[in-house]
């Protein structure tokens, strides 16, 4: 008994966290983390830079 309130808690953050609309500034967050650039998490790099870099 008494797990009611405890699910009827929890029904409702999950229910928050799913409809509530997230506004992320993803380029603040990558400063935060540290980020090195951009234009690298977006741009894997290619088979031929994979290859050239093996080399070395």
């Amino acid at each position: 008994m008494g797990r009611g309130r405890a699910k009827a808690k929890q029904t409702k953050v999950a229910r928050q966290l799913k409809y509530t609309d997230h506004n992320i500034d993803y380029d603040r967050l990558r400063k935060e983390l540290g980020a090195d650039s951009p234009h690298d998490e977006m741009h894997p790099p290619t088979a031929s830079e994979q290859e050239s870099e093996h080399a070395r």
